[in-house]
């Protein structure tokens, strides 16, 4: 390209002026060319040139900086773009500064200064890198982009001065243009002509795909080398590859053209040679929509139906096809322009997804409302979606038009809606030939004839609507809700009628009765008909007319059948009775008919029948499903909806046998236990109530009359009711624990739990790890099942040198790991690495010393007794015998002997000292062969011997050749111990006079290996090593993370391919704006008690830091901060345990360097693997540009296998802030060059009012051996893709993560979250791991890896310590079993892998519809399910996570749980899989998701019945009169019941699985133990108190909505929460319940007379009064510094504040009570009508203790219904006078201060008046007193809840005002009542110093020295600290 010599004519005539823009904002420090407003971008590689030459050249980076501030002029000449005017002045003013001080140092003018540059800068850098041998790529492509930015400012320099640009400048500039476009940022493969030298490219696939792009190449590439395992075969693109490739890529689209009964596009070419072509276009074609599809990508039927036209306009293009209305060629129907495809296909639709989100009012309008991502992707499910066109035309219902939207997108949206109208129309005549041979041309006109009514309205619901109702729980498992009411139904009429005993059920008339039950089933089916319409009622128009006819007759046919069946039933009977003989009655009295009854019942039943014969044949089953013929489907119909998903996921018959046996004894067990504990005993007292007449009431009776004491069954009956339906979920863990605990001890956990353990088989695991860990070339597959485990066998003893060399640097990593971690010590490294130089001379395996320390000096010990030839035969077998039962003592001495064998060879080189030498070793050799060494040789001098020897040894570690003649008498003096002591020949001339021993030496070592020093180090450290290192390592994580390592490689794995042949994989994180880094000010600030982060950390961690400071060396603790480098080291140990992106960043690189690893010992020679792997890892530049060495070999690999994406949102909004935390991931970039960071960038379009998103790809400006550019840390864009809109519409995590998979690659995807870790020793199991995917497990390969998680947090405090406990249970035993028998694991969050092509093409890893999806990581799991995927579970493997450590955060992260939940219930894909699965797999689904939650709401529900049953006994006086009855008040079901209740409240279910997994890992002492210790730290109140907070949220979601995400935090909570904060985090969750309860306690307390003396019945009741401790406070036991006085009295005076506070507009609910209490109304606003007369009816239970308390006021003789009237006169009057002081305190307050004051005064002195009068009532007590608050209090509560369900009319009368005052007394009077006791009990200190005690004791045993944080400790002396840490210890 030429260039006009004096630039481009373009240039401005003379300098711009300061004058032309505003402001004085500036600094030096606002010129980072990383930090450039959005509109400017452009102009950030000029000021990156400019900072980069400015120390070479100051004039030229002016003049560099100056020609940016004139483009950043020219692109925003009037400064509107954000930031823009403010960066243009600092600029400027830092241009003036810089002109005068570059000025004065000029030697020639500008233009001449340029072009020398410039000359100077090409041929020092561009000239002499490309004349090097290896051309250094990184070094290559920066000094190209450096040079073109440079020319442009030559240009413009030239211009200004009428220059012209020297010939060679434009020659050299031509050349560069060339290479500038050649020489890119690459991601991982550089795709550009002169890449080929690169050692990634010098796989021999490129040659076949190098126009793909790098996720299609790196996609084939590794599915070829897995079908040719040997580089030197097959070098080009095998077919089958590309086949494998394009199965799975399309395997999703074809089921879609076949379920929609179309051909597919994918159509290929009759010649052979072009069909891989055609492929690779397919696949290209495909990936192409895939990356730029957006948000898109949520709906892959959406894309399908995309794909499905473009693909045909492909093959007609190819083709050469004819369009026969035009007479043209095939042109494709969107092209021809600038971002066509984006423009004009993925905006429309990403605009009505934006459209429906505006709708949802951010997921606080009804879900039914507006139409969600799966809404929008199933329209693509019928063949309706082609009446769209193609092109689209938008005028179809699919696209519905928002005002809101078009009004805030303004012309653009306008413009694009008309342009795409415009080419709709202009373009039929394509429609009409792409989709001939389809049939959709019958679709577009048959739209066109649609009425005009219908086409107004956009598409709403068709599958599926959700609702907030709790009806879902029965409509989605209708099948488990009949089965148990018909059970219950079928118990109780046994235990009715008869005995009682089961085997009565074969009397004829008990079992025709029994029979009954189906007439109880057709009412079931007919309600769930019913309740389906209803659900489905507002898709009534939208969905299609089968689906309509389907659901109506299903309605007729229940009705039908609950008409014939009672009918039939009442005929089988020949003297009815009772119901029987009524229908008789209607229908006529004609003959009994008992058959009639029973063919009635077997046609009823035909299906359930057809139904369980289809069950037992699986296979039959699945392919009936998954057919498409017409006649299946219609067969199929009735009996489910034909759905796109759900089809055929019928697992296999071993499978089904294993969960149906589990779910087959579980039912047994709990209907046994339900029928005789509950049910049978209470039929007895129920006959016995019903025939009792009671007449006498205590209050006003509305049916005195009626007949059996109904009220009082119902009491009695409700709470067994709902225990029945409960306690299946006891049973459920009862029998998952024990099944998943016999499964587990079968996968052989925890065989290895302890050092001792460790030692014993340690000897085993070099064979186990090179059985598995290492590549085998012809291996055979790793058996799978419980029987492989028992099958596998190591040897034990004799492993191959080389295969132990392996071992050894594998192991070596991981332990230099454990140092760079700082969980061991120096020393502790030493002890545990294992030479991995592999000296083949010694002939011995090393072991690690931790194995053998001490054994030398013992064995010296043993020698040292013996007395050799003296003693007799017994004292030398009993030598043999000790040192032959230690086999590593055995091991120490043999390698002691060998190594100095070996390094008297090297040492001596004279060959007469050789000779000598050589016959002492060989008389010894021949002593040990004969087995009479200790018999002829005198063994006690041996203990001199190897003092001598430490000493020889300790001259060869100096290495100065001042020691050689002390190094020839340490010889001398070992020579003459072995010849006259041991050998014990005094009397030989063992010397000889004339000659000079020891004369010639190999010393001082001139060349010391790594072998040889590893050598004698280790020997000293044998000889020396006097203490035992039974305890290496101290650091009980180390310990515990060797433990599972070792014990893993004894588990079924499958084996490992070499890294070449592995499953490529990425890992996923997403990140928001969390901590990145902890900077020195956050570690050092101090919270109100003067604890810093970083003192916790000291003292939680004491081993790790003191290890820290071994590892950097500070001569003070000081340094470490003045030290910049230390300083920045003491962050990152800070960082690794917290919580932070930085520890997640680090664990996740592990699989590169393991990845690395793993390559050299897959490619390395015995003679590499000597040399060892650090030999490989040369860092000098001759090295770095040597691309075939081995290491280059290595990392290439482990690129090409792996890539580590993390999605970082707002990076590119936190560069521009100057955000720490963007500086912070850059570093984390420069630190791991490999990690790639992904964000979404909004750019300001100059010039046009509008913003343009794209995600981009980032990654560290790669090091280059230029040493002048190591402190150039900047970040290079790979790609920039444009987004059709903002990319987060939805939920946020998915979103972010769906912008970023487009850059991750290979056929695996990890999901790591922020809070996440990884362990090196547990990278090099990922490629066994990812193995799994090859492996059928059932009928299907996995699509999801579920893997096992270790909580790290557990350490921290108690509270932290029962959440890591509940969550390693779920996440091991409870895991365990959802993958295995019972095929239901889901995927729960992080860090599962998926397999990458199935799910990308299937929806993603994630759902985002906002609230819907709240928890999406499940929806995953449910996708991939219903999508015919299997999810597994795998132990042997585990990644570290963090959890929620504070009460506070538990209670938010829980309380998000339950609201996912919540909205899980009303999910489509709970729906799915409750109708989808066989009845066994829906019952497992059931009770591990939505199950559980309803189980637990359950549970708190029962006490409530309860509780309110005995109020009404109570109240009434009916339980006064049962009371003398005593088979009424024996009720010892009642008591099971309730009781079974309490196990389930005070968290039995959760320790049960956490019991047996401890037990199982660690043994079953230690469980013991630990349960022990969390029931004295009160385990129990957490658990009780977890109960409320799930089911207030879970039961909230389900009645009102109002779901949302809570951010939980995850910092240190070493903070003390205020008594405000705690309010308004428990107030309705739990103090609300909990003062309810108490108040039910204390009436039934006062009133109650029964059950007194019954113990069981007293534990119940204990049982609910520790709810309702629990419940009120919890959160000041578990809350630091809850009880300290100072405390207290600063809570108070907040409380005080934040209570009295006005709210309004801009006050957050955290500075007001009225702001918050608005707050927590929101929920009702949107709950609609049906919501809001729930909540009414709910409130009238408070109305309950008014009309029965007022009848037991001694002034209350009547029983009149008037007295009632009564006690509402008085609370109306009590609410008129409340009402009357608000309304003259407002209007008098002010001018009539003295009358409103004589007011109040009027109005006190009556009410006193009266309460005096009523107390001198004779009748009237102190109790009554008591009763008349009891009786008042509640109800006033409960009109506030009315008053606050109808808050909308109240605010139009004017009464809101008196609620909210009214709403404030009853706050103030609750939080009176919980901060009272609080108060009290802080009076005294020991509380407090309990409370530390239970909150910390964990952190105690540790060393944690928690009161000295929680008072300040940092303030005292160092004496007090040493006291409390002897406290601590023995603790």
């Amino acid at each position: 390209m030429a260039y006009n010599r004096r630039g481009s004519g373009q240039q401005p005539s003379a300098r711009l002026l300061r004058t032309q823009t505003d402001g004085s904002l500036g600094s030096e420090s606002m010129m980072d060319s990383e930090v450039v407003p959005s509109s400017l971008v452009k102009i950030a590689p000029i000021l990156r040139v400019a900072n980069e030459v400015e120390p070479s050249n100051p004039r030229v980076a002016y003049l560099c900086r100056f020609y940016a501030f004139e483009q950043a002029h020219k692109l925003d000449p009037k400064s509107s773009g954000r930031g823009v005017r403010q960066f243009k002045t600092a600029l400027l003013q830092r241009l003036e500064k810089e002109d005068k001080t570059t000025l004065a140092a000029r030697t020639m003018s500008d233009a001449r200064e340029m072009q020398s540059f410039y000359q100077h800068y090409y041929t020092k850098y561009i000239q002499a890198l490309q004349k090097a041998d290896k051309a250094d790529r990184t070094r290559l492509t920066k000094a190209y982009q450096t040079a073109a930015v440079l020319f442009e400012v030559v240009k413009a320099v030239n211009f200004t001065e009428s220059v012209d640009v020297a010939d060679e400048i434009l020659e050299a500039h031509n050349k560069i243009a060339e290479k500038t476009e050649m020489y890119v940022p690459y991601n991982i493969l550089p795709l550009d002509p002169d890449s080929s030298n690169q050692a990634i490219m010098r796989y021999p696939e490129k040659y076949n795909v190098a126009n793909q792009r790098e996720h299609l190449i790196l996609l084939l590439a590794n599915v070829h080398i897995r079908q040719f395992p040997n580089p030197d075969q097959q070098p080009k693109l095998d077919d089958w590859a590309v086949t494998e490739v394009m199965k799975k890529l399309f395997k999703n689209y074809k089921k879609w053209c076949k379920y929609l009964d179309r051909k597919s596009s994918l159509w290929l070419p009759s010649i052979q040679q072009e069909v891989q072509q055609r492929k690779l276009l397919y696949m290209g074609l495909y990936l192409l929509i895939w990356g730029e599809a957006a948000n898109l990508r949520f709906m892959p039927e959406c894309l399908c139906y995309i794909y499905h036209h473009m693909a045909f306009e492909v093959y007609g293009i190819l083709a050469g096809s004819v369009n026969p209305l035009t007479r043209e060629n095939i042109k494709p129907a969107y092209g021809g322009e600038k971002e066509a495809f984006l423009k004009k296909v993925v905006t429309p639709i990403y605009k009505t997804i934006a459209q429906e989100a505006i709708k949802s009012n951010g997921g606080r309008s009804k879900h039914s409302r507006w139409r969600n991502y799966d809404d929008l992707n199933e329209y693509f499910w019928s063949a309706d979606c082609f009446r769209l066109g193609w092109p689209m035309r938008n005028d179809t219902n699919f696209f519905c038009q928002n005002l809101d939207y078009e009004k805030k997108h303004g012309k653009r949206f306008k413009a694009a809606t008309r342009e795409k109208q415009a080419e709709s129309d202009h373009s039929i005549g394509n429609i009409d030939f792409v989709e001939t041979n389809t049939r959709d041309i019958d679709f577009v006109e048959t739209d066109r004839r649609e009425k005009q009514a219908k086409s107004d309205h956009s598409i709403g619901k068709i599958n599926f609507v959700e609702t907030d109702s709790y009806w879902h729980i029965f409509r989605s498992f209708d099948r488990m809700w009949s089965f148990f009411i018909l059970s219950l139904q079928a118990m109780i009429i046994i235990a009715w009628n008869g005995s009682g005993s089961l085997s009565s059920i074969f009397d004829g008339v008990m079992f025709k009765r029994v029979l009954s039950i189906f007439i109880t089933a057709a009412v079931l089916k007919l309600a769930q008909a019913v309740l389906d319409i209803f659900m489905m009622w507002k898709a009534r128009f939208s969905m299609s007319f089968y689906v309509k006819l389907r659901y109506l007759l299903k309605a007729l046919s229940a009705a039908a059948w609950v008409v014939v069946l009672p009918i039939t039933y009442s005929y089988s009977w020949n003297n009815p009775s009772g119901f029987e003989e009524t229908v008789k009655n209607w229908f006529g009295n004609g003959p009994s008919s008992p058959s009639l009854f029973i063919i009635a019942v077997v046609i009823y039943l035909s299906p359930n029948i057809l139904s369980g014969l289809l069950f037992l044949l699986p296979v039959i089953r699945r392919n009936l499903e998954r057919s498409d013929y017409k006649i299946v489907k219609f067969i199929m119909w009735w009996s489910q909806l034909s759905l796109y998903v759900g089809r055929g996921m019928h697992e296999d018959p071993m499978s089904l046998i294993k969960y149906t046996l589990f779910w087959t004894l579980l039912l047994m067990a709990k209907l046994s236990f339900s029928y005789y504990l509950e049910i049978k005993p209470l039929v007895g007292p129920t006959k016995a109530i019903m025939q009792l007449h009671i007449r006498r009431y205590e209050w006003h009776e509305f049916f005195p009359q009626a007949n059996s004491n109904i009220g009082v069954v119902i009491a009695l009956w409700a709470p067994i009711i709902l225990v029945y339906f409960m306690d299946t979920q006891i049973w459920y863990a009862i029998f998952s624990t024990i099944f998943g605990g016999i499964y587990g001890a079968f996968r052989r956990l925890g065989e290895i739990r302890t050092l001792g353990m460790l030692r014993s088989r340690f000897q085993s695991l070099p064979g186990a790890f090179n059985d598995l860990l290492i590549a085998a070339d012809n291996s055979d597959k790793t058996k799978k099942g419980m029987k492989a485990p028992l099958s596998r066998r190591f040897n034990k003893e004799q492993t191959s040198k080389a295969e132990t060399a392996r071992f050894a640097h594998m192991w070596n990593k991981i332990i230099t790991s454990f140092r760079e971690e700082d969980l061991i010590s120096n020393r502790e490294m030493n002890l545990l690495l294992m030479p991995c130089w592999g000296d083949f001379d010694l002939n011995i395996i090393q072991w690690p010393p931790f194995l053998l320390a001490s054994k030398l000096p013992i064995a010296l010990d043993m020698a040292k007794d013996s007395k050799g030839k003296e003693h007799d035969r017994d004292r030398e077998r009993e030598l043999q015998k000790r040192l032959h039962a230690d086999g590593y003592m055995l091991c120490a001495v043999k390698e002691c002997y060998a190594s100095c064998k070996n390094i008297f060879d090297f040492l001596i080189l004279e060959e007469l000292d050789k000779s000598e030498i050589a016959k002492m070793f060989e008389k010894v050799d021949h002593h040990i062969m004969e087995g009479d060494i200790i018999r002829e040789l005198n063994m006690s001098y041996l203990p001199s011997l190897a003092d001598h020897l430490v000493q020889l040894i300790e001259i060869l570690i100096k290495n100065e050749a001042s020691d050689k003649a002390k190094l020839v008498i340490v010889l001398l003096n070992m020579l003459e111990v072995v010849k006259k002591d041991i050998f014990d020949e005094r009397d030989s001339r063992m010397l000889d006079e004339s000659h000079k021993y020891f004369e010639k030496l190999n010393f001082p070592v001139e060349e010391e290996t790594d072998a040889w020093k590893e050598k004698i180090r280790r020997l000293h450290l044998l000889l020396t090593e006097k203490e035992s290192a039974m305890d290496v390592p101290s650091n009980l994580e180390a310990r515990r993370r060797m433990s599972f390592f070792s014990n893993s490689l004894f588990m079924d794995m499958p084996v490992a391919p070499k890294v070449r042949n592995m499953i490529s994989f990425s890992v996923l994180t997403p990140y928001y704006n969390e901590d990145v880094l902890f900077s020195i000010d956050t570690l050092e600030k101090q919270n109100e008690d003067g604890v810093s982060i970083l003192f916790y950390l000291q003292k939680i961690f004491p081993d790790e830091y003191n290890n820290f400071l071994e590892r950097v060396d500070p001569s003070n603790e000081e340094e470490l901060k003045r030290d910049s480098t230390l300083e920045e080291k003491l962050c990152l140990w800070a960082s690794y345990r917290g919580q932070t992106l930085t520890k997640t960043v680090r664990g996740m690189m592990y699989y590169r360097q393991a990845l690395e690893l793993q390559a050299f010992l897959d490619m390395a020679t015995d003679d590499e693997l000597t040399k060892g792997y650090k030999a490989s890892g040369s860092t000098t530049e001759e090295y770095l540009k040597n691309e075939r060495s081995l290491l280059a070999q290595c990392q290439a690999v482990a690129d090409m296998k792996f890539t580590y994406v993390v999605s970082c949102q707002q990076y590119g909004i936190q560069k521009r802030s100057r955000d720490a935390r963007a500086r912070d991931i850059l570093k984390l970039m420069t630190t791991y060059p490999s990690l790639r960071v992904a964000y979404i960038d909004e750019v300001e379009e100059p010039g046009r009012d509008e913003v343009s998103y794209y995600s981009v790809l980032v990654k560290a400006v790669p090091k280059s051996a230029d040493a002048s550019d190591q402190d150039q840390n900047f970040d290079q864009i790979i790609y920039r893709i444009k987004l059709p809109g903002p990319a987060i519409l939805g939920e946020g995590k998915p979103e972010n993560q769906n912008h970023a998979i487009i850059f991750t690659r290979g056929e695996g995807l990890q999901t790591i979250d922020m809070n996440q870790d990884n362990y090196m020793e547990e990278a090099f199991k990922m490629r066994n791991l990812l193995q799994e995917f090859l492996i059928k497990h059932g009928v299907r390969t996995p699509t999801i890896l579920g893997l096992r998680e270790h909580i790290f947090t557990g350490s921290v405090s108690s509270l932290a310590w029962f959440m890591s406990n509940q969550e390693t249970s779920f996440v091991t035993i409870g895991q365990r079993l959802l993958a295995n028998p019972l095929k239901v694991r889901f995927h729960y969050g992080h860090p599962d892998v998926f397999e990458r092509l199935f799910h990308l093409t299937r929806g993603g890893i994630s759902k985002a519809s906002k609230i819907v999806n709240l928890s999406e990581d499940i929806f995953a799991g449910f996708n991939s399910t219903l999508r015919g995927g299997n999810v597994t579970h795998h132990e042997y493997i585990q990644v570290g996570k963090g959890r929620d450590v504070g009460l506070n955060q538990i209670s938010l992260f829980e309380a998000k749980i339950a609201n996912g939940n919540g909205e899980q219930t009303m999910s489509r894909d709970i729906y799915r899989l409750g109708h989808r699965f066989d009845f066994f797999r829906m019952l497992s689904c059931y009770f591990t998701t939505v199950g559980f939650y309803f189980n637990t709401l359950l549970t708190v529900l029962i006490v409530y019945v309860f509780l309110y049953g005995r109020l009404y006994l109570v109240l009434s006086g009916l339980e006064r009169e049962l009371s003398t009855n005593k088979a009424v008040m024996r009720n010892n079901s009642l008591q099971v019941a309730l009781a079974s209740q309490s196990f389930v409240q005070i968290g039995f279910l959760m320790a049960l699985p956490m019991i047996m997994e401890i037990g199982l890992e660690r043994g079953f002492r230690s469980a013991f133990t630990d349960f022990v210790l969390m029931q004295l730290q009160l385990a129990s109140v957490f658990f009780t108190f977890s109960l409320g907070t799930k089911t207030h949220y879970f039961g909230r979601t389900l009645l009102h909505g109002g779901a949302q995400y809570r951010a939980t935090g995850r910092g240190f909570v070493v903070f003390h929460a205020k008594f405000a904060e705690n309010y308004r985090l428990y107030s309705r969750s739990h103090f609300v319940k909990g003062i309810e309860l108490l108040i039910l306690l204390v009436v039934y307390e006062i009133f109650g007379e029964s059950y007194r003396s019954s113990l069981a019945y007293i534990l119940i009741t204990v049982s609910m009064w520790f709810m309702v401790g629990t419940w009120l406070f919890a959160p000041f036991l578990f809350n630091p510094s809850g009880f300290e006085w100072q405390k207290i009295v600063d809570d108070w005076t907040d409380w005080g504040k934040w209570i009295s506070n006005q709210g309004g507009i801009g006050v957050s609910p955290e500075k007001s009570w009225e702001s918050w209490w608005e707050k927590e109304q929101e929920h009702l606003l949107s709950s609609g009508i049906r919501g809001t007369v729930i909540e009414i009816l709910l409130a009238t239970r408070f109305f309950i203790y008014q009309f029965g308390l007022v009848y037991h006021l001694n002034i209350t003789k009547s029983k009149s219904f008037l007295v009632y009237g009564i006690s509402w006169l008085v609370i109306f009057a009590g609410l008129s006078v409340m009402k009357g002081m608000a309304y003259f305190r407002k209007s008098l307050s002010n001018d009539y201060q003295l009358a409103f004051r004589l007011i109040k005064g009027l109005v006190f002195v009556t009410f006193l008046s009266v309460l005096i009068t009523i107390i001198a009532q004779p009748h009237m007590t102190a109790k009554d007193i008591v009763v008349c608050l009891l009786a008042l209090m509640p109800t006033g509560w409960g009109m506030l809840l009315i008053a606050q369900a109808l808050k909308p009319f109240l605010k139009q009368s004017g009464f809101w005002s008196s609620v909210r005052v009214l709403a404030q007394y009853y706050e103030m009077i609750m939080g009176l009542i919980l901060f009272t006791p609080v108060a009290f009990l802080a009076w005294f200190p020991f509380v407090s110093e309990f409370q530390t005690r239970m909150l910390f004791n964990q952190a105690f045993s540790r060393g944690l020295q928690i009161s000295r944080i929680l008072g300040g400790g940092q303030k005292k002396d160092k004496s007090e600290s040493t006291s409390l840490k002897a406290v601590g210890s023995n603790n």
